[in-house]
């Protein structure tokens, strides 16, 4: 459901982060906002709700612009995960390019995890978008915390969905970029199929990461260089 103005050669992506109360979505996106260049990055958004908070910010607000003249702008949205707040849910998924959902590592999270997940499945039928097609990553967080379900276990689990699964503390930092960095090649791979990118629009799939995922650290060591 990617947004595609061909004639201006204009392509806005959404990532959507998915997942139970607390999981630690939103701690994902300011952790992974704080990581990024400022010139790479907006301002970040809030759409507050009763006892939970939806956010989102522009990655690319000025485009990524490919050597044909292809500008790609990113957008990244958290959704509420209290059940009241589904409805909210449905309309942040509409036209999702990518998802990521966020489960919770506590060992009394476990049946929340598969209920939000449950979820996630039916309101992707209701927007009209396909479990099975549309790229996804499963991220286990709060992975640094105590009373967590076993890395084994996790995999034993999730691994015959065939879905990557990455370990993860949003809180201490780790895991983030590498989720982000995979659901943002599963969906440009999915684009590529579709749309040829390379092809038809010199979208190059190395430079066009390597342009989102720029850190403040890397900007640094690039000036001394």
């Amino acid at each position: 459901m990617i947004e595609f103005d061909e004639k201006q050669k204009r392509m806005v992506l959404k990532l959507v982060y998915y997942g139970p109360a607390l999981s630690g979505k939103t701690t994902n996106l300011l952790t992974l906002h704080d990581m990024l260049t400022r010139d790479g990055r907006g301002e970040l958004m809030l759409l507050d709700t009763t006892e939970d908070r939806t956010i989102y910010f522009d990655l690319l607000p000025f485009f990524y612009v490919a050597p044909s003249g292809m500008k790609i702008k990113l957008k990244v949205y958290t959704v509420p995960g209290q059940v009241r707040h589904d409805a909210t849910r449905k309309a942040v998924l509409q036209r999702a390019d990518g998802v990521v959902f966020v489960a919770d590592s506590h060992t009394a999270g476990m049946a929340i995890n598969f209920e939000s997940f449950d979820n996630l499945e039916k309101n992707l039928s209701m927007v009209g978008l396909s479990f099975e097609r549309l790229p996804l990553v499963v991220q286990f967080n709060k992975r640094d915390l105590t009373d967590i379900v076993s890395e084994e276990d996790i995999i034993r689990t999730w691994g015959p969905t065939g879905l990557p699964v990455i370990m993860a503390s949003a809180l201490k930092g780790w895991g983030v970029r590498e989720t982000f960095r995979r659901v943002l090649e599963l969906t440009f791979d999915s684009l590529q199929v579709r749309y040829d990118l390379t092809a038809r629009y010199g979208v190059d799939r190395d430079d066009f990461l390597e342009a989102i995922l720029r850190t403040a650290e890397d900007a640094e060591e690039l000036a001394l260089s």
